[in-house]
């Protein structure tokens, strides 16, 4: 590890976890790794060690196991960056909110929630922030079909010198993501 794993608040968290914590270097960032029961008691420690700025928080669609959820925070004093992470199933994505740990995470849990579907148990406001109201599914998962690039024509379709007219085209194909059966006349 370089410089950044031997840090006071990463080695505090390597000597409070032992093996339960799994401390990683990847392109000079530094990622924790822990089971979600200890989700908070992980950002709490990251925060008594000095990471006190929390920066980002969101999933990563991992199918099809489940999700991702990633925290980065920062220490300012060090100027330490610092990636915590952890598991949630996909069949029941809940995991406890970190807004009591650091009230910055309020709204990107909120997003996480509305775009992944995981749960932040125990959060003060969980409902949705940016699509509008009615909307169904979770947009930035991998299963979600973009219905759209079925009722609009993708922008890069056609080749250049293509036109709807003229000479025959060629077989129509389904954008990346689209079931075979939409959009096609019954």
């Amino acid at each position: 590890m370089s410089g950044d794993a031997e840090r006071p608040g990463v080695a505090a968290i390597q000597e409070r976890y032992g093996t339960r914590a799994q401390v990683s270097e990847s392109f000079g960032e530094v990622t924790v790794d822990v089971q979600a029961g200890d989700w908070i008691d992980l950002l709490e420690s990251a925060r008594s060690g000095g990471y006190e700025f929390f920066d980002w928080l969101t999933a990563v669609d991992d199918p099809p196991d489940g999700f991702s959820v990633v925290a980065h925070v920062f220490d300012p004093r060090s100027r330490g960056h610092l990636l915590l992470r952890t598991r949630v199933p996909r069949e029941d994505p809940r995991l406890p909110s970190a807004v009591g740990v650091f009230r910055g995470a309020d709204w990107h849990e909120r997003e996480t929630f509305e775009m992944f579907g995981v749960i932040f148990e125990g959060h003060p406001n969980l409902v949705p922030l940016l699509l509008p109201e009615g909307f169904e599914g979770f947009p930035l998962r991998k299963d979600f079909v973009l219905a759209a690039r079925v009722a609009k024509a993708w922008p890069g379709a056609k080749e250049p010198g293509e036109s709807d007219h003229g000479s025959p085209s060629r077989r129509k194909t389904l954008p990346p993501g689209v079931p075979a059966d939409w959009g096609r006349d019954g």
